[in-house]
């Protein structure tokens, strides 16, 4: 599991059409035979068990990948890491929980994919709060559920729409826009004909999530979490509450020296006392979590 030089891999060179003919070939798994894989890989670290559960979900990854088109990155590298994303998630995947690994591996590969997308964008200036990012994210979202997904720059009352809804101002979505605008791939485009069929890039793509079921139990896993991070907070004394706050938790962290000069202490200090506020948090949640049946990666 350290390496994935044994899996298909979309290239330039190769094309991705020829790399989603490949990923086709891995059948999808029945529940009975995905727990037993599972099951092989958490008690024997058998590679050969989790090697075809990874196969078996690389065309859920590129799937996932596809949503993230329209970035102005390579899509072959998109899904690649859309596959490192995967490949985490089986290392973590538990079958006892009770739920597919589709479901779980979800979380992983979209995980993945947008720590690229952020490390790809660095050069580019970007906001850094909350609302900015969700921005970054949702915009295609946004412009799709006002039917301008095909649009160049919005129309102003569309502009005033998604910044109420998303929080943020009328220029940073113009100038998000902008930059998001161009380089898109549509799923529709032709990757091939045989006689008089024609196939496009969604033909390609298993819908492993129809009744949306996944979708829902992802959307309540992430509200549990939020409400554990607030229990577990509980844990700290106001002084690490205080720093942990300000250093890992705020759109606009304040830097040690500041809270050194605040606390009349160290950098050093501030920096033993953060760590040691975030371990304990880290310890609380998992211990949350555990009594409410739920799993925290690490």
């Amino acid at each position: 599991m350290s390496s994935y030089a044994n899996l298909p891999a979309p290239s330039p060179e190769q094309g991705l059409n020829r790399y989603m003919q490949e990923i086709r070939k891995f059948p999808l798994l029945e529940p009975e035979e995905e727990y037993m894989l599972a099951k092989r890989w958490v008690d024997h670290q058998d590679t050969a068990a989790a090697h075809r559960m990874v196969t078996s979900h690389l065309r859920l990854a590129a799937k996932i990948a596809m949503g993230y088109r329209g970035y102005g990155l390579p899509q072959a590298e998109v899904i690649s890491e859309a596959n490192v994303g995967l490949m985490q998630a089986v290392k973590r995947f538990d079958p006892e929980k009770g739920f597919r690994l589709a479901t779980y591996a979800m979380w992983w590969i979209r995980a993945s994919i947008q720590e690229y997308i952020l490390r790809s964008w660095s050069l580019v200036k970007l906001g850094t709060t909350s609302a900015q990012k969700k921005l970054f994210f949702n915009l295609r979202k946004a412009k799709a559920k006002l039917g301008a997904l095909e649009e160049g720059d919005l129309r102003p009352e569309n502009v005033a729409q998604i910044a109420r809804d998303l929080n943020v101002t009328e220029d940073e979505v113009v100038d998000m826009n902008r930059r998001l605008s161009g380089g898109d791939a549509s799923l529709n485009a032709t990757v091939g004909s045989d006689g008089d069929s024609v196939t496009q890039w969604q033909d390609w793509l298993e819908d492993t999530d129809a009744d949306q079921a996944a979708d829902y139990e992802a959307r309540d896993e992430l509200d549990m979490r939020r409400e554990l991070l607030m229990v577990a907070m509980e844990a700290l004394n106001d002084r690490e509450k205080d720093i942990l706050v300000q250093r890992r938790l705020s759109d606009q962290p304040v830097t040690l020296e500041e809270l050194s000069e605040s606390y009349g202490v160290s950098r050093e200090r501030i920096r033993q006392i953060e760590v040691r506020a975030f371990e304990k948090l880290q310890s609380r949640m998992r211990e949350l979590a555990r009594g409410k049946g739920m799993l925290i990666p690490a």
